[in-house]
């Protein structure tokens, strides 16, 4: 791909499934993510990430837990920021494409399988051409096993 290429980050880096105004485009007039995250210990969380006051450089970013105590957090993020916790590096990841039945529908998607290094478990982020922004479903090795998160709406 060519180095002017808007989906590739850096060198040594797979192309990120979307560019930073491929997720301005679909983020800057605000819209709200749930998502289920599925603990190793079988507990679930809620949580929810909301995008406001969107402009050509990025938006406020506030996120929550459903039913927890602790207040919301808030910040300023930019599209390119977003764009880059999709770039992978080729020496210790594999891209591919899968097609998931998911909450959200039947969906093609963009997969990434990222070692830390070479003796370690995958952690495994799908995702989905039609929504872009983070992945529809991630799975990541933590103490005790693998925690899923997975978006349960995008409004």
């Amino acid at each position: 791909m060519p180095e002017s290429d808007p989906h590739l980050l850096g060198p040594g880096f797979w192309p990120t499934p979307f560019t930073a105004a491929e997720i301005r485009e679909a983020s800057r007039g605000g819209k709200t993510i749930r998502l289920l995250v599925e603990h190793p210990d079988g507990t679930r969380t809620e949580r929810v990430n909301s995008f406001s006051d969107g402009d050509d450089d990025g938006a406020m970013l506030t996120q929550w837990v459903v039913g927890d105590d602790a207040p919301a957090t808030a910040r300023r993020v930019t599209w390119a920021e977003l764009q880059g916790h999709a770039s992978f590096p080729r020496d210790r990841s594999e891209r591919s494409t899968e097609t998931i039945d998911h909450p959200l529908g039947r969906l093609v998607c963009i997969r990434f399988d990222v070692r830390s290094h070479p003796d370690a478990a995958p952690a495994i982020f799908r995702f989905a051409l039609a929504f872009p922004g983070m992945p529809v479903l991630y799975e990541t090795p933590v103490e005790g096993g693998i925690e899923r998160t997975i978006v349960t709406s995008i409004e």
